[in-house]
Formats: C-alpha cells, sequence, structure tokens
C-alpha cells in the first residue's frame, strides 16, 4: 500500500491550500489527517469513513478545514482555509483497514510521506 501525500507549500496567513493524498488502488475503512510541527508529537486534524458518512475533526480544524474523498480516484482531500501561522507542520495523510473513525495514530496503518506546509505571518 502505498499513500502519497501533495499539495503542501510556503503560504501566507489568511491564504488556503488543498492537501491530496493518493493511495495505491485499495480501499479503506477510514482516512485522516494528521500533522507534526518541528520538536512537537503528531496531533489529529481530520478524519473520515470511506463511505463519507462519519467526519471527525480536531477543534484547530473545526470551521477552517475540510476534509474529503473521491472515490474514484481513491484520493481523500484536505481543504485548508484561512491558514495561521501555528498551522505550519508536515501534514501527513494515513488510512486504515479496520474500525471506526478515530483520531488515534495507533488506529491507522498505513502512512503517507508527509507534506510540508509552511504559513508566513
Amino acid at each position: 500500500v502505498q499513500l502519497q501525500a501533495s499539495g503542501g507549500g510556503l503560504v501566507q496567513a489568511g491564504d488556503s491550500l488543498r492537501l491530496s493524498c493518493a493511495n495505491s488502488g485499495r480501499t479503506f475503512s477510514k482516512l485522516g489527517w494528521f500533522r507534526q510541527a518541528p520538536g512537537k508529537e503528531r496531533e489529529f486534524v481530520a478524519a473520515m469513513s470511506w463511505r463519507g458518512d462519519r467526519v471527525k475533526y480536531a477543534d484547530v480544524a473545526k470551521g477552517r478545514f475540510r476534509i474529503s474523498r473521491d472515490n474514484i480516484n481513491l484520493t481523500v482531500y484536505l481543504q485548508m482555509n484561512n491558514l495561521k501561522p501555528e498551522d505550519t507542520a508536515v501534514y501527513f495523510c494515513a488510512a486504515g483497514q479496520w474500525g471506526l473513525v478515530s483520531d488515534k495514530t495507533n488506529s491507522f496503518t498505513y502512512w503517507g510521506q508527509g507534506t510540508e506546509v509552511t504559513v508566513s505571518s
């Protein structure tokens, strides 16, 4: 299984970015986005079931980020609006084969390589 994240970059505060994560052709029970800032632990951002009927967001993402998926292209997206300097991090997509939507890293089996997002003030 291979997850390929892309879409990161350097933006200014208030800008938007859309991250994409393409998988190698499998379907999963859940998909998620996590992020890791320098010197900090990896933290949950958003997750959704593959069917799209369950969605979960971290408090920092609510109202600004939106997770979605394209079942035809087997891609999951993270639309990030009104970005803030504190959103600066490497963003990872993840996929889980079983279980319900979760904000726990250990509930996801497969991880992408990460895409870097830098938000300047």
